[in-house]
């Protein structure tokens, strides 16, 4: 179900395979049989970094605790900006993969 919503080369590509991470809980070594899984199917290599770096850096739990430790703005500025480098990581590799391929 999930690589025939994010495995196209559609914009929303980037943006739900992030969406689809951040409840997740795993560190990047989890994730990694579950991106060569989706490699494999046929995703994009930018769509799946997307995904991995979502469940990394903005798992639902990490920030639940991220917000015990900072303020509210300053949080929503690190989700900002996170979310921000994401996407361009995602969209920058789907746009070379070609070359990396």
């Amino acid at each position: 179900m999930i690589t025939d919503a994010i495995g196209q080369d559609h914009w929303w590509s980037v943006p739900l395979a992030a969406l689809v991470g951040v409840p997740m809980y795993a560190d990047i070594f989890g994730t990694l049989p579950i991106a060569e899984a989706l490699v494999g199917k046929g995703v994009g290599i930018g769509t799946v970094l997307a995904f991995m770096m979502a469940v990394t850096a903005l798992s639902l739990p990490s920030l639940i605790m991220l917000k015990k430790v900072v303020q509210a703005p300053l949080l929503a500025l690190f989700f900002g900006i996170v979310v921000v480098g994401i996407m361009l990581i995602g969209y920058l590799f789907n746009s070379i993969s070609h070359l990396l391929l």
